[in-house]
This record gives C-alpha cells, sequence and structure tokens, in this order.
C-alpha cells in the first residue's frame, strides 16, 4: 500500500512506518529512559547522604549508579600511600533505577507502534536498531563520566594519627569496565524490548510469531504483573513504616534504589528459597533490620522462613503474601489466555515462566560488598574502616520450589477462571 505526502510524492508503508518511529521518536524514548533513572538514582542518593560526598563526587556517583542499574561493571580502587594497603569491591544492582528505566523506555518503544496488530520483522528491527544505536552513544558518555576519586577520613583515633603521620590517608575511587558495561548495557537493553514486545497484548508482531502470542503473552504479563505488584506492596509498607515509626530519609532512600531487591527477595523467601549471607563492620541492610540481625554473625547466614521468625514470627506472612501474588498471577494469566488451554498447559506455562522469573530473581538481587584499610600492618584489613556484606541465593533450590508452585497456582488459577469471559485472540489467526 502507499500513500501521497502534501507535495504529491508517493510514501511506501515502510516509509511511513519510519516516520513514526524514526529517529527523534527514538531519542526521546533514550533520553527520557535515561533521564528518569538519572533523577531516580539522585533522589535515592540524596535521601542516602550521598550529597555529602566530597570533591564533588555526587554527579559521577549517580552516573556509576544508572551504569550499574543495566548491569554495567564499576570496579573500586583504593590507595593510602606507600605504607598502606586498601581492598575496595562493590556489586549490587539499584533495581529500583533498573526498573524506572525498563519501563519508560518499553514505554516509548510500544507507543509508535501501538493500534496495529501486526507489524513486519523488518519494520520492529529497524526501529529498534535506532533505539540501540542512541543507546549505545549514551551509554559510553555515562561510563566514561562513572568515574572520580576522592578521600576518606580515618577518624581521630590511633589509625588516624598514624596516617597523618605517614601520608597515608586512604583514598577512594570507581571506575567503569567501558567495553564490558556498554556491552551488557546493550543486551539489557534488548532483554527490556523483547519483554514489552510480549507482555502488551497491543504491541504488534511479525505474522510468522502470531501462533505464538497466545502461549507466551499471557505467562510474560503475569510475571511482570507479579513483580509490579510486589513492588507496590512494599513501597506501601515502607511509607507506613516512615510515617508511624520515622526514619523517613533512610525510608526513601530504600524506595527509590533498593525497594525491588528487598520485595523480590521476600518473593522468594516467601516461596521457601533460602539465601545465605554474612554482613560485618559498618555495612548493613537498611531495611527491614531483622536482614541486619541475622546476618550479623560469625559465620555465613542462612536467610530463610525459619531464621526470620526465629527474630520475627510475622515473617511467616511472607507464605500467606506470595502464595495469594501467585494464585492471583495465574488467574491473570489463565484469563488473559484463549479459551481452549487446557488446565495442565496452563499449569505447565505457569511453572516454566516463574521459573525463569525466579532464576531472574536470584542472579539480580545479590550483593557483594567489601572495604579494608591496612596502616603498617595496623587493621590487617579487617578493623577500623574494614567491613564485608553478600547475599547470595541457593540457586537451584529456589528454582526447584518454583516448579511445584507454579504447577499448582497454574491449575488453580485455570480452574477459577473458567468462566471469565477470555479475550486476547487475533482474529484471523487459526487455532492449531
Amino acid at each position: 500500500m502507499s500513500s501521497r505526502t502534501p507535495s504529491g510524492q508517493v510514501r511506501t508503508a515502510d516509509e511511513r512506518a519510519v516516520a513514526r518511529h524514526g529517529w527523534a521518536q527514538a531519542l526521546v524514548t533514550v533520553l527520557g529512559g535515561l533521564l528518569a533513572m538519572g533523577v531516580v538514582a539522585a533522589l535515592g542518593l540524596w535521601a542516602a547522604g550521598a550529597a555529602d560526598l566530597p570533591d564533588g563526587a555526587f554527579a559521577p556517583v549517580v552516573a556509576a549508579t544508572v551504569v550499574t542499574a543495566v548491569g554495567g561493571a564499576v570496579d573500586l580502587s583504593g590507595s593510602a600511600g606507600d605504607l598502606a594497603d586498601t581492598q575496595a569491591g562493590l556489586t549490587v544492582i539499584p533495581l529500583s533505577v533498573t526498573l524506572t528505566g525498563a519501563l519508560v523506555i518499553a514505554w516509548g518503544f510500544l507507543r509508535p507502534l501501538r493500534h496495529r496488530a501486526v507489524a513486519g520483522a523488518r519494520e520492529l528491527a529497524g526501529w529498534a536498531a535506532r533505539v540501540a544505536a542512541l543507546w549505545l552513544l549514551a551509554l559510553i558518555g555515562l561510563t566514561l563520566a562513572a568515574r572520580h576519586t576522592f578521600d576518606l577520613s580515618l577518624g581521630n583515633d590511633a589509625l588516624g594519627e598514624l596516617g597523618d603521620l605517614f601520608g597515608a590517608s586512604p583514598k577512594v575511587g570507581f571506575t567503569t569496565d567501558v567495553p564490558l558495561s556498554v556491552f551488557v548495557g546493550v543486551v539489557w537493553l534488548a532483554g527490556v524490548l523483547v519483554l514489552a514486545l510480549l507482555v502488551s497484548r497491543g504491541a504488534p508482531l511479525p505474522g510468522a510469531l502470531l501462533r505464538f502470542q497466545a502461549s507466551v503473552r499471557p505467562a510474560a504479563y503475569a510475571m511482570v504483573a507479579l513483580l509490579l505488584a510486589c513492588v507496590a506492596i512494599g513501597v506501601v509498607v515502607a511509607l507506613v513504616v516512615a510515617a508511624t515509626r520515622g526514619h523517613a530519609a533512610e525510608t526513601f532512600a530504600v524506595i527509590l534504589l533498593g525497594m525491588p531487591n528487598l520485595v523480590w527477595l521476600a518473593l522468594t523467601i516467601g516461596l521457601g528459597a533460602t539465601w545465605n549471607g554474612r554482613v560485618e563492620g559498618p555495612f548493613g541492610l537498611p531495611m527491614p533490620h531483622v536482614l541486619d540481625e541475622v546476618l550479623r554473625t560469625p559465620d555465613i547466614s542462612e536467610l530463610n522462613l525459619r531464621t526470620l521468625a526465629e527474630h520475627d514470627g510475622r515473617v511467616w506472612w511472607l507464605l500467606v503474601v506470595a502464595a495469594v501474588l501467585l494464585a492471583a498471577a495465574a488467574f491473570v494469566m489463565a484469563a488473559r489466555s484463549p479459551a481452549r488451554v487446557r488446565a495442565w498447559e496452563h499449569a505447565v506455562r505457569m511453572a516454566v515462566a516463574l521459573v525463569l522469573t525466579v532464576f531472574m530473581i536470584c542472579l539480580m538481587a545479590r550483593v557483594s560488598a567489601h572495604y579494608g584499610l591496612s596502616v603498617l600492618g595496623i587493621g590487617d584489613l579487617g578493623g577500623g574502616l574494614a567491613g564485608e556484606l553478600f547475599l547470595r541465593p541457593r540457586l537451584w533450590g529456589a528454582v526447584g520450589l518454583a516448579v511445584p508452585w507454579g504447577l499448582v497456582t497454574g491449575f488453580a488459577g485455570a480452574l477459577a477462571a473458567r468462566r471469565v469471559r477470555r479475550r486476547g485472540e487475533v482474529r484471523g489467526v487459526r487455532e492449531s
């Protein structure tokens, strides 16, 4: 098909598609995503007190936070003169920033494609390539900006006096691994765009892929809804805690930087998963404080329903909340699926989707941080400013638990949705 421009020139369907989502729209999508991530990161860091960092470090720290939010690698470095030694490392993804960027970019990517049932593979690839090209350039600039070095105070004790005497005041800096960060950031973008196409019922697909949408889209939508529901519940609980118990700045820092880290961790624990971890020194997990209590032990600790309940019996509500949320997600998945899908098929699809979701949480919610300083052997990288924090899942145990949960809730959701009018099938697609 073709149409005429006001000047009388004939435009093909591909040319009209480019006009709908060309370079200008791609630029708006990329800048919108980066701006949203930067604002959330800056506000979260400001609430956490990072605005007081010395030597103008705040802006580079914001840039580094955005880089880590898309999976980039930030390397910490330290120096304290010839008579001292430092060690530092940090691995954490601020998932609040990640989620914000993913939602904004997905919305910008899908907006020009709305109100259409089918789109050519060439058109979708071209639109995604424009977004990816601009995202690549933005990532390069961001990773180059995310580097800084600033001094740390040793305090007024004997260790501080030795540092002043021998010129061993520690400096901490961070840089980004530009090639790795850019590569992982582009892979992250590809994942966001693919997931956006899978989740959105109104997003067009190439004709060859339409037969898969009945099996994939409802499950993808249900899992995204599940994760967003967890975040929404966590935000409400955090705001109530802030209003009733104070610590507003700390609470808002958690909401703006790491709320998904906490609530998605809680979801896996509610399913029965176990995480291993340890907290030592000045590091700590901000909220809830029961996490810090369980993990602050001389040895590696187990974090699960049993160990948490030993400190606070209300933790068993995580099991109830997880069951309710999974049942609701399974119902939504079944209600958005064609009526011809059998209950056991819903159960299998729910199990597969939940396994992938739990696997993703286990990869993204792990935390590792350490810092140590030694002056003339005093401190031995274990005292004073030294500390360690890590939290990692028992991956295959968590993934294994997702299978029975998915099968049971998927089957129950299919039974509950039998009387619901089914939607989401594309007209003209032959059932098989």
